[in-house]
C-alpha cells in the first residue's frame, strides 16, 4: 500500500509531462508484448513447414500437396513459399525477384511497431528533460516572488520533484531501446533464415525441372536421329 501511494505521489507531483511519459510507457509496454508475440519463431517460421521443405527431395512430386497446405497458413514463410510455388513456370531469376519482393513486404510487416519504440526512445528523455526544466522554472519563480526564504528544505523538495520526470523519461527510454535493438536483430535473423529456406526450395524445384527438360531433350534427340539403311545387294 505504501509503495502504491509513493508511485501515485511520484506521478502526480511530476506534473503534465509525467502524464505524457505515463502514456509513453503504456504504449511501449504494449508494443513490446505485441512484437514479442508476433515475432515468435513458430509464428514466423512454422516448424511443420520447415520440416516439409527440408524433407522434400528434388525428384518428388509433392509440391501440389505443399501448395494446398499453405492455403490456410498466414505465417511470413508460408506466404513467401506460396509466391515461389505460384511462379515455378517463370525462369528462376524472375521467380527469385518475385520472392524477394514478397520477402521485403513481409519484413516490413514484421518490423511494424518497431518505429513506435524508436520514437519513444527519442522523445521520452526529452519529455523528462522538458518536465524537469518546467519544474525548475516554477521553483525558481516561486523563490523570486518570495521576499525571504525561510525553509530551504522546501526548495530542495521542489527541485527533487522537478527532476522526477527526468528519472521517468530515462526509465522508459532505456528498456525501449533494449527492446528495439533485440527485435531489430531478431527480424534480421528470421529474414536470413527464411531466405535460406526458400532458396533451398527453389533449388530443389528447378533442379527437378532441369532434369525433366534434359530427359525430354535427350528423348527428342534420340527420336530425331535418322535410321540406318541396309546396303543394297
Amino acid at each position: 500500500m505504501i509503495v502504491a501511494f509513493s508511485i501515485f505521489r511520484f506521478i502526480v507531483h511530476g506534473g503534465f509531462f509525467m502524464y505524457l511519459l505515463l502514456i509513453c510507457s503504456v504504449v511501449s509496454l504494449a508494443t513490446m508484448f505485441l512484437r514479442g508475440w508476433a515475432l515468435r519463431r513458430e509464428n514466423v517460421i512454422p516448424s511443420w513447414l520447415w520440416n516439409r521443405i527440408e524433407a522434400l527431395q528434388p525428384g518428388e512430386s509433392g509440391l501440389e500437396n505443399l501448395r494446398k497446405t499453405l492455403a490456410g497458413d498466414l505465417s511470413p514463410l508460408a506466404r513467401i513459399t506460396e509466391v515461389a510455388l505460384q511462379h515455378l513456370e517463370w525462369p528462376r531469376s524472375e521467380n527469385m525477384e518475385a520472392v524477394q519482393t514478397r520477402a521485403r513486404h513481409e519484413v516490413i510487416r514484421m518490423e511494424a511497431g518497431l518505429t513506435v519504440l524508436e520514437v519513444i526512445v527519442g522523445i521520452a528523455p526529452l519529455l523528462g528533460l522538458l518536465g524537469a526544466v518546467s519544474g525548475l522554472v516554477t521553483v525558481f519563480g516561486t523563490m523570486g516572488a518570495s521576499e525571504s526564504i525561510t525553509d530551504p528544505r522546501g526548495i530542495a523538495s521542489g527541485i527533487s520533484e522537478a527532476l522526477n520526470t527526468t528519472i521517468a523519461g530515462l526509465s522508459i527510454a532505456i528498456p525501449s531501446l533494449i527492446a528495439y535493438s533485440y527485435f531489430s536483430k531478431k527480424v534480421e535473423t528470421l529474414s536470413v533464415e527464411m531466405e535460406a529456406i526458400v532458396g533451398e526450395l527453389l533449388a530443389k524445384c528447378y533442379s527437378r525441372k532441369h532434369r525433366a527438360k534434359s530427359a525430354a531433350a535427350a528423348s527428342a534427340s534420340t527420336a530425331a536421329q535418322p535410321q540406318e539403311t541396309a546396303p543394297n545387294p
